[in-house]
């Protein structure tokens, strides 16, 4: 099981996107946020009827063990009802990348600890 996830979040400003960004990394949810600075055109289902909305693209790097207060936190920031949440297992990649995003979401204690 891969210990590393990318997340997909779409919000629905940059104002919002950098926002959540920005509290994430500072929280040592994430390791690294980038956001599509350009909208990106959402075609979706909400309440019976097909929408569009124009949204801006969050692309969140963390561990699967932050995933979930990662997920509380966005929920707690994100405008929508229901924000789109996704994490998909990130099943390889450089190695000294993939350790670095780890050490930069372990929690104060654990970086502690290690010194």
């Amino acid at each position: 099981m891969s210990r590393n996830v990318l997340v997909l979040v779409t919000c629905g400003s940059a104002k919002e996107a950098k926002k959540i960004a920005e509290a994430l990394v500072r929280g040592r949810l994430a390791a690294c946020v980038n956001f599509l600075t350009s909208p990106v055109q959402s075609i979706y289902r909400w309440e019976g009827k097909v929408e569009t909305a124009k949204e801006y693209l969050l692309l969140i790097k963390t561990s699967r063990t932050r995933f979930a207060e990662l997920a509380h936190e966005i929920r707690r920031l994100h405008s929508y009802d229901v924000p789109e949440i996704i994490a998909l297992p990130i099943v390889a990649g450089s190695k000294p990348y993939l350790k670095w995003l780890l050490e930069s979401v372990a929690t104060s204690e654990k970086n502690q600890s290690r010194s």
